[in-house]
This record gives C-alpha cells, sequence and structure tokens, in this order.
C-alpha cells in the first residue's frame, strides 16, 4: 500500500527533525553519459574497468547539479542546524562509485551519506534515508519511488544553461503532480469545456494532494526559516489551466496553508518561454509534452504520474 505524500517528513519531526531530505542519483548529479552508454553497449564489466581506470579524471556536473549546489548553499545562511541534506543513492558499487566521490569531494559537495547497490533498484533505500525528493535518470526507480508515495521525477537531458541567480527557484505544475489528476481526468474524458464546468461548480473543495504536496509542503517550511523579504527560496506554479479555473488552486493552497511565490495560469500556452523568465533551476511536469518543450529553457523533471502516463 502507498504511504501518504508526508510519511517521511511526519518521521522526521517525530523524531525532533526538521530538515529537507534529497536524494538523488549519480547520473543525475553528474555528466556520466559515456560511461552509461558503454555499459549498455558492452555490459557491466566494461563499465567497472572504464570507471577504475578514469578514476582519477573529473566528472562534470550533471543537469541537477546546480540545484544540487544552491540547495546545500542554504546550510550555510542557515544556524548550527544544516536545514538540507541530500543523499546520493547509484546503481553503481562502491568499487566503480569511487570515482563518484572524488567529484563530489573536488566540487565541494557536503555530501556525505549513500548507498551504492550494484545495479539493483535505490528506491528501496529512499524510505530509510527519510527522504522529501528523489531525483534521477533512472525511469524505472522514479517509478517505484512514486509508486510508494514519495515524489519524484526522471531528470531529462537538458542544453539549458545554469541559472545566474544565487537564489534556489523551483517551479512545479499543478493538476498530477502538486495536486492529484482528477481534473485532468475529466478534461481529456469529456473535454475543457466540462473541466471549466466542473471546478466552477467544486470551486470551494479542495483539491486532493499529488505526489509532490509532501515535498512542497517541506520546501514550504524550509522556505518560512527564512525572511519574506529576503527569501534564498522562491517557488512558482506554471499551470495549463486559466480563469475561472484558478479559484480552486488557490484557496487549496490556502487551506493547506502553503505558500507559492508566482502562480502562472497559462490557459494552455507553452511554458518554456515563462520558466525561461522566472529563472527556475528546475520545472517538475506529469505531461511528457510539456517537459519535452521545458527542458530546452530549463532543467525539467517529468513526474510519470497520473492520467498522461498510463
Amino acid at each position: 500500500m502507498s504511504q501518504p505524500p508526508e510519511t517521511n517528513a511526519h518521521a522526521r519531526e517525530a523524531a525532533g527533525d526538521n530538515r529537507l531530505v534529497v536524494a538523488i542519483s549519480s547520473r543525475a548529479l553528474f555528466d556520466m553519459g559515456n560511461s552509461h552508454e558503454l555499459f549498455e553497449r558492452e555490459g557491466l564489466d566494461a563499465y567497472r574497468q572504464f570507471q577504475i581506470e578514469k578514476e582519477d579524471e573529473l566528472l562534470e556536473p550533471g543537469v541537477a547539479f546546480p540545484l544540487v549546489q544552491k540547495l546545500l548553499g542554504l546550510n550555510r545562511l542557515a544556524g548550527d542546524v544544516p536545514p538540507v541534506e541530500v543523499i546520493l543513492l547509484s546503481r553503481n558499487s562502491g568499487d566503480t562509485g569511487l570515482r563518484i566521490f572524488n567529484a563530489i569531494q573536488h566540487y565541494g559537495l557536503e555530501i556525505s551519506r549513500a548507498a551504492f547497490t550494484s545495479g539493483a533498484p535505490t528506491s528501496d533505500y529512499i524510505a530509510p534515508f527519510r527522504a522529501d525528493l528523489f531525483l534521477s535518470a533512472n525511469p524505472e526507480d522514479v517509478g517505484r519511488a512514486l509508486r510508494a508515495g514519495v515524489a519524484a521525477a526522471t531528470i531529462l537531458p537538458s542544453t539549458a544553461q545554469p541559472r545566474s541567480s544565487e537564489q534556489l527557484r523551483i517551479a512545479f505544475d499543478g493538476d498530477a503532480v502538486i495536486f492529484g489528476d482528477e481534473g485532468e481526468r475529466v478534461s481529456r474524458e469529456e473535454g475543457i469545456e466540462a473541466f471549466h464546468r466542473n471546478e466552477s461548480e467544486r470551486w470551494a473543495e479542495p483539491l486532493s494532494g499529488g505526489p509532490f504536496r509532501g515535498f512542497l509542503s517541506a520546501l514550504h517550511r524550509l522556505q518560512a526559516a527564512f525572511p519574506a523579504e529576503d527569501s534564498p527560496i522562491r517557488t512558482a506554479l506554471v499551470t495549463a489551466r486559466s480563469a475561472p479555473a484558478h479559484k480552486r488552486v488557490i484557496l487549496t493552497l490556502r487551506r493547506w496553508g502553503v505558500r507559492i511565490d508566482e502562480a502562472l495560469f497559462l490557459g494552455g500556452r507553452d511554458k518554456g518561454p515563462f520558466l525561461e523568465a522566472f529563472g527556475a533551476d528546475i520545472f517538475f511536469d506529469d505531461s511528457p509534452a510539456n517537459v519535452e518543450s521545458a527542458r530546452r529553457h530549463v532543467a525539467t523533471g517529468h513526474v510519470p504520474h497520473g492520467i498522461s502516463n498510463p
């Protein structure tokens, strides 16, 4: 049975631990495209030998590297207790993973906890680490994490340049990411007019929570630890919804007690240019079409959840 979205956060709170915990795969953190292609082409032995031979050659940053840098940078702004922890989950072995830890040390990333599974799925270790978010280049691991009730996304290849701002900026789609996919189901099955009619009639009824509700709540708690007028974190909701379907969204977030800094109701417009204007360090969306557009502009995570992902 799937756990509720905030299980890991609640478990840490019960233990007096309010950190935001992010688990990330080695291929999301570093550019390991060449070695992964070798593994796919020639198998595990060739891959292992390659990594050992290249052990002292530095890995280049991957798509999610700037995001991790900014997350860990929040620890320098806090007090004695670091508010963020990043954990490495890798299908490498401890042997081949040495090159990864060499790169972590070189770049000064404060990552000390890791699990190396020698090819086995890494998602089984998300719950013991009590992670709020899991980012991976492996869709299988991401799917397993989502089914276990953890916010998770597949990091897609992107040529977008890292954001120059020091502020951490995270953008979310609404339906099937922050919220459930009920509205999206109505739209697909009955059409857009039926969707707007449904949202107008049920405007006072809060939307159900989606797979990223728990992560959004944990991010909000971290954000609340900093002055609102000078926060190092900024969030945005970037949704295809438009008026009158916006009202239910705003009231739901209000009911949850969650702060979203910017809300963009695009009415079906291409999200990419808006995400670039916002300066997103990462954007999460369930729609394959939307993530294909977005990844040309910003780092993007595909959330394979809901009716868009049968």
